[in-house]
């Protein structure tokens, strides 16, 4: 391995293993969610079961209740599953327009050495830095749509000094980014049928109250069945809702259900390290030495 793979391998695959850990670490968290609901569950029914309070008689069509109510989050579940899907895709998109625009940067440094190319590679990485801090509620959708914008400049530059074909391409890149932050914004503020979760939460709310009051069995077989069905459909419940918007980011940390933002943490580092190798200093290192 060469010194260039090395280089490949130690900027991307820190991120990747920070966001694996990150995973493991917030995996178990819709389960501790679930669980005051299991056990609040769970002890009503030792405290009816104690005092021998059973309104219904165990019934064949309580078992069709049950199928109807997974029936309806396996429903809720494909639908937001299929927004999700493409969600995943989204962050990878954003990193790989911001590359292509880059590779472009670099033949015109190459080719012209003008010093706007050393700046649009430091404008894209905080295009990046941008688009993550929005998405980590750091920052506004409007700043991320600026940044997109604000690559305009770069390219009149270019323009005179690049192939007519070479100036449609960074035109259509910019487009794509733009597309891509405007389709997140999209799945973020737009909710997956509210009428169904209304009816699911109805329905799982009344079967588990069916539960509570209906003979099953003895103690230990009511507290099991109701336990299981109770952890069921409020952890699947729970997951939908973490899957309807996969740009959550409570507190400013990928969550269980969350889309990685490592592609864009990478390109991050790749475009730095760019930078860095062109022997470009950020304005705040000129002016500050332009200072007696």
């Amino acid at each position: 391995m060469g010194p260039e793979d090395s280089t490949t391998v130690d900027t991307r695959e820190p991120a990747r293993r920070r966001w694996s850990s990150l995973r493991v670490l917030t995996a178990p968290r819709l389960v501790l969610l679930a669980g005051p609901w299991v056990g609040a569950a769970v002890g009503m029914k030792l405290v009816l079961e104690l005092l021998d309070v059973a309104l219904l008689e165990l019934n064949p069509l309580l078992s069709g209740l049950v199928g109807a109510n997974v029936f309806l989050l396996g429903f809720l579940l494909a639908g937001t599953l299929a927004d999700y899907k493409e969600s995943e895709r989204l962050p990878g998109e954003v990193a790989g327009a911001i590359d292509a625009i880059a590779d472009e940067c670099l033949i015109v440094h190459a080719e012209q050495g003008i010093p706007e190319a050393g700046r649009c590679l430091e404008h894209l990485e905080e295009l990046a830095t941008t688009t993550r801090a929005w998405l980590h509620h750091e920052r506004a959708f409007d700043d991320a749509l600026a940044a997109v914008r604000g690559l305009n400049p770069f390219f009149s530059v270019f323009a005179p000094l690049i192939q007519a074909g070479f100036t449609t391409r960074l035109k259509g890149e910019q487009a794509q980014i733009r597309r891509v932050l405007i389709r997140m914004d999209a799945v973020r503020t737009t909710s997956f049928v509210a009428a169904g979760y209304a009816i699911a939460e109805l329905t799982g709310v009344l079967l588990i109250l069916g539960l509570l009051i209906t003979d099953i069995g003895d103690l230990a077989e009511s507290l099991f069945f109701v336990g299981v069905i109770t952890l069921l459909m409020t952890y699947v419940f729970l997951l939908i809702r973490d899957l309807d918007d996969p740009f959550k980011y409570a507190g400013g940390a990928e969550g269980a259900a969350d889309v990685s933002l490592a592609p864009l943490e990478q390109v991050q580092v790749r475009l730095a390290a760019e930078r860095a190798g062109l022997a470009m200093p950020r304005p705040a290192d000129v002016s500050s030495a332009a200072q007696p």
